[in-house]
């Protein structure tokens, strides 16, 4: 697994996809600390600026997490409470706004899901912590 300079991907991208495929093999399980932002751009041979950019883009989709001064791990996936929608409801996935971020407790890239009744309530909910079903 090498990064190509010469590719149209960015390389950024191409360090995500690279840290995704070793997530997914389980070669960083999760709840493990994500390798060092130097370490990653010696193993690849990038610069730290593109290091970074990686890892914002795979926490923007809820793969990994970063708390100052302690780095970046693998996030947990959380068990999923399953949702049943009921008749004439309707479901819309957004991302939160900064308060339901911290309300929820919710890392950043994980988008919450609007579940309007007929009636007109509306409920929110974690998106990666619910399973929606129908009846």
């Amino acid at each position: 697994m090498t990064i190509n300079p010469r590719s149209h991907t960015p390389v950024y991208v191409q360090l995500a996809e690279l840290v995704r495929a070793r997530i997914e093999a389980g070669e960083l399980p999760p709840g493990s600390p994500l390798p060092s932002e130097s370490h990653l751009g010696q193993e690849y041979g990038i610069g730290r600026d593109a290091v970074r950019m990686a890892i914002a883009l795979l926490r923007s989709e809820g793969v990994v997490s970063t708390s100052k001064g302690h780095g970046s791990w693998i996030r947990e996936q959380p068990e999923r409470a399953k949702v049943e929608l009921a008749p004439g409801s309707a479901a819309t996935v957004r991302m939160p706004s900064s308060r339901e971020r911290r309300e929820m407790d919710l890392d950043e890239g994980v988008p919450v899901i609007e579940i309007r009744s007929p009636e007109g309530d509306v409920k929110v909910l974690p998106g990666d912590q619910t399973e929606l079903v129908r009846p």
